[in-house]
């Protein structure tokens, strides 16, 4: 007998969504597939026309705005989630930014006030977050938090630079809440895709040159998905994945084997 992903009865959160190609969505989309019902964020008035199609699209029980860096916002969400539902069953964090002249300089070169940045937005926030919905997930009898990562993180890439050590930094925050939340029945991944062409990874230089060289150095030849991303994202939410928790999990055609 065939199993199946099964989310009917959860709802969660879906943090990043910027537009139809973001990783982000491609989580919305196979989680709300399964099932679940979802509340997701937009940025900014600049970014809602993008995003509340895409919510509509969802079937988004729950649409608002989100942008960590201003105090209250990521706050304001977990109320509103609170009031609506009651509980929480998991939580999707696709959010990282630094801003540009950082990203584009060196490691050694970076500023104190750019890398406490890219570390608040892209690390934080998920720590934030994290203990925003202990509660709501307590209520539910347990959860799951699922953040994005890179293969960077863990080996040099060229022209990563600074992103670097930020989602090594929230590789291990992932691991550290895994064992702080267990006790909860709350589970903690750090899933790892491959380079995807997402407007977030635009900003990275010679970042056409990285997709090359991840279609035709992985395994498989090609590259992940944000579907893809979905699909795993679907099944560590379900109840299939009860019994994991802790790990940083690949979603790149296998690029992350190859020297």
């Amino acid at each position: 007998m065939a199993l199946a992903v099964d989310l009917k009865g959860k709802v969660g959160l879906v943090l990043g969504i910027a537009n139809e190609q973001s990783i982000a969505f491609g989580c919305a989309q196979a989680l709300r597939q399964a099932g679940a019902a979802l509340c997701v964020t937009y940025l900014n008035d600049k970014a809602r026309p993008h995003v509340e199609p895409l919510a509509q699209r969802l079937q988004a029980e729950l649409l608002l705005p989100c942008d960590v860096r201003q105090p209250g916002q990521l706050e304001a969400v977990f109320a509103a989630m609170a009031e609506h539902w009651g509980k929480l069953d998991f939580v999707v964090h696709s959010i990282a930014w630094s801003p540009l002249d950082e990203l584009h300089g060196r490691l050694l070169d970076s500023t104190a006030e750019g890398f406490a940045q890219a570390m608040d937005v892209s690390c934080h926030s998920f720590v934030r977050a994290a203990r925003l919905a202990e509660p709501l997930m307590q209520q539910a009898g347990g959860g799951t938090l699922l953040t994005m990562s890179y293969y960077g993180a863990d080996k040099v890439v060229a022209h990563y630079n600074l992103m670097g050590p930020v989602k090594a930094a929230l590789e291990s925050a992932s691991r550290y809440l895994a064992a702080e939340l267990g006790s909860s029945g709350i589970r903690v991944h750090a899933l790892s895709p491959g380079p995807m062409p997402t407007r977030a990874a635009s900003g990275i230089e010679q970042f056409d040159q990285l997709l090359d060289k991840g279609r035709h150095h992985s395994p498989l030849q090609r590259l992940g998905t944000p579907e893809d991303v979905g699909h795993l994202a679907a099944f560590l939410v379900s109840d299939l994945g009860a019994h994991l928790t802790g790990s940083t999990l690949f979603v790149d055609a296998g690029l992350n084997i190859m020297s």
